[in-house]
């Protein structure tokens, strides 16, 4: 289980690596035109950065579909991807409020608002994992002759959309049920003062891979049952101190604790490992300094580490219960970043917002020699720590793949031997029909560093950081 959610880590870094770019138009536009009432309505420029940006961060959970997908499936192959998109589109049509109000037969205002968050990112993971299952099972099926044009690869995508509907099915009678139950709990938390902000701030965090998190902020953030703590922080019709304790203990967490955190997780990477790590936390850490969108970090270990993110989730919770204990507030209408912050501040219900930097910092502290204690102590595999980078550079630059490719093609057995390839960041990862038939002085001979004998039919050979480009041309030999 640890290696597959690290696997699922490490295919979810493809989509998150994207989003800091899109986090960072939408913040600039909002910054241009901060009304929300219509953001970009009163500036063509606003509207335009607004609309790039949230072309993607609208749609993470397709970008996760495919992205893990792709990244699961065992020869990394677009078909597998085209699946993952294909399962996602089939349940989010099916659980569409459209349609559940077609196979209700009711108004579409009738229909259970669980049904409107069904486009959430837990959704796009569970059918990429789906689709990447499928692909590993019967990418290399053959049908009967007449139906042989649907065999192997285009058979996936198919059954893919069969199995999604059963999914579907599923989903119809458990989501309202779990959706439901989070919002009852929310309105029972909701009565507890600052101790109710910090446990919403703790389940806020926890269910963000599951996409339930909606179900929550729909409690507090919006006029589910009056609370309304966004609408009424920014017209004003609030409660001075009181109004905003749901969002701005998120102002210390986004601004100041995970960029700290990803800080930790670039000191902890192995020194080779750096500058590649360095790249992705720069981005992330801005963008959740300055946007308030946390996935691109978030996602760097929520998988990889998950010990990190209930930590994480601890301390978001801890924050909005002092943030909320003090009555200090700040809101927003995006997300707790930078932007948000400082346009609230101007607000009239903005008490004491100065004292939220102070929080941040101090929270700052706290998660960096967290995240580095537990990191360390417990060998958690971060960004920059897998197991796979604990090998030499391997081949260089100018090594003739295609001639290596072919003598370790050779040295497993050739094509009636290799049943399939795949590669990690260093190792080619083979499956073999006979081991024994494996040679591994002509594997060595071609100067990789070595061979590591995993299983009965699982061998790998570790190559270096171009392993992809080997592997590239000994899939090319297979087919």
């Amino acid at each position: 289980m640890k290696k597959y959610l690290q696997r699922l880590g490490r295919s979810l870094m493809l989509p998150v690596a994207v989003l800091p770019a899109a986090a960072i138009l939408m913040g600039i536009g909002y910054w241009i035109d901060p009304s929300p009432t219509g953001w970009g309505s009163g500036s063509v420029l606003a509207a335009f950065l607004i609309k790039a940006g949230a072309s993607i961060i609208d749609h993470i959970p397709i970008l996760f579909a495919v992205g893990v997908a792709f990244g699961m499936a065992k020869d990394k192959d677009g078909s597998a991807a085209i699946s993952g998109l294909v399962a996602f589109l089939v349940v989010t049509t099916m659980l569409s409020t459209n349609t559940v109000a077609l196979l209700q037969g009711v108004d579409v205002e009738s229909v259970d608002a669980a049904f409107e968050k069904i486009d959430n990112a837990f959704i796009g993971i569970l059918s990429g994992l789906i689709a990447a299952a499928l692909y590993n099972r019967f990418s290399q099926v053959k049908l009967p002759d007449f139906l042989a044009f649907f065999s192997g690869k285009r058979l996936v995508p198919i059954m893919a959309s069969i199995v999604m509907l059963g999914v579907s099915a599923i989903l119809f009678y458990i989501w309202p049920i779990v959706f439901g139950a989070l919002v009852s709990f929310g309105e029972s938390i909701s009565t507890l003062g600052a101790t109710g902000a910090g446990l919403y701030g703790f389940f806020n965090r926890l269910l963000i891979p599951t996409g339930l998190h909606h179900a929550l902020n729909s409690v507090f953030w919006f006029d589910t049952i009056g609370i309304d703590d966004i609408g009424k922080f920014w017209d004003g019709s609030g409660v001075k101190g009181i109004t905003g304790m749901y969002q701005a203990g998120f102002f210390p967490i986004m601004m100041f604790g995970l960029p700290a955190a990803g800080l930790a997780m670039y000191h902890t990477a192995k020194t080779r490992r750096k500058k590649q790590v360095a790249s992705l936390v720069l981005a992330a850490g801005f963008t959740s300094f300055f946007t308030g969108v946390t996935e691109p970090l978030e996602f760097s270990f929520m998988f990889l580490a998950p010990m990190l993110y209930v930590v994480h989730a601890a301390l978001t919770g801890l924050s909005l219960f002092i943030a909320a204990s003090f009555q200090w507030t700040a809101g927003f209408t995006f997300s707790a970043g930078f932007v948000d912050y400082f346009l609230s501040m101007r607000l009239p219900l903005a008490n004491m917002p100065l004292m939220l930097v102070l929080q941040g910092l101090v929270f700052a502290v706290i998660y960096y020699f967290v995240f580095r204690f537990l990191i360390v102590k417990f060998d958690l595999k971060t960004l920059g720590r897998e197991d796979e980078e604990e090998e030499k550079v391997g081949l260089s630059s100018n090594s003739s793949f295609a001639k290596i490719a072919a003598d370790i093609y050779a040295g497993l057995g050739g094509a009636s031997n290799v049943e399939s390839i795949d590669f990690c960041a260093t190792r080619l990862r083979i499956e073999v029909k006979e081991m024994g038939r494996v040679n591994q002085k002509q594997i060595k001979d071609t100067g990789v560093f070595g061979i590591n004998i995993v299983g009965p039919h699982s061998i790998q050979v570790i190559v270096g950081t171009n392993v992809q480009f080997v592997a590239d041309e000994m899939t090319k030999l297979k087919k």
